[in-house]
Parts: structure tokens; sequence; C-alpha cells
């Protein structure tokens, strides 16, 4: 299950990177769930092809989450802000900063 929220999580932030080719067989398989077998019939590909073109889809997006760190200052800014709104003590001003905050990091 964690394997699936990491992945989605590098789709989110660097989904935009792949090929529109990749982002539909990473999609299928990511969100979808559905099988090499399903995947590799609809896109009319060999089972084989569409494993090793997700596994190079996970390579390459975590390869820019490593040299970018964007999930990385997502989970620390959320983090602070939710200490933040915990450590706000009922300030209107301070609630409200926090409360935006994690409203924009979704």
């Amino acid at each position: 299950m964690e394997k699936i929220v990491e992945q989605g999580l590098l789709y989110d932030f660097y989904g935009e990177l792949l090929t529109e080719h990749q982002k539909q067989i990473y999609e299928a398989a990511v969100y979808n769930d559905m099988s090499l077998t399903e995947i590799a019939d609809e896109h009319g590909i060999s089972k084989q092809g569409v494993h090793d073109l997700i596994k190079r889809c996970t390579k390459s997006l975590q390869e820019y989450e490593d040299k970018l760190h964007m999930i990385r200052r997502f989970e620390a800014i959320k983090t602070q802000a939710e200490r933040l709104k915990d450590a706000s003590g009922g300030d209107k001003d301070l609630l409200d900063i926090s409360e935006k905050i994690l409203e924009e990091l979704g």
C-alpha cells in the first residue's frame, strides 16, 4: 500500500515530465489499478513492455525527487503548518494563516 502512495505522490509532483504515452500507462497501473495484461491489451504492447515502462517511469520520477526534493519540502511545510495550527493557542490570525497554508497544500 505504501508503495502505491509513494508512486502517486511522485506522479502528482513530476508526472508532467513524462511523455503522454508514459502517463497513460503509469496512470492505468497506479491510479486505475489495472493489471499488466489489461494495460498491454488496451495499448497494444506486450506485458513485459508495460512492466518495463512502469519501472522506468518510477525510476525517472524518483530521480527527479532525488534531485529536486519537492515532495520532501512539501511534507516539511505541511508538518510545520500543522504545528503552527496546533500552537496557535486560539490566536485567530495564526490559525487562519495555518489553515490557508494547509488548504493550499491540499
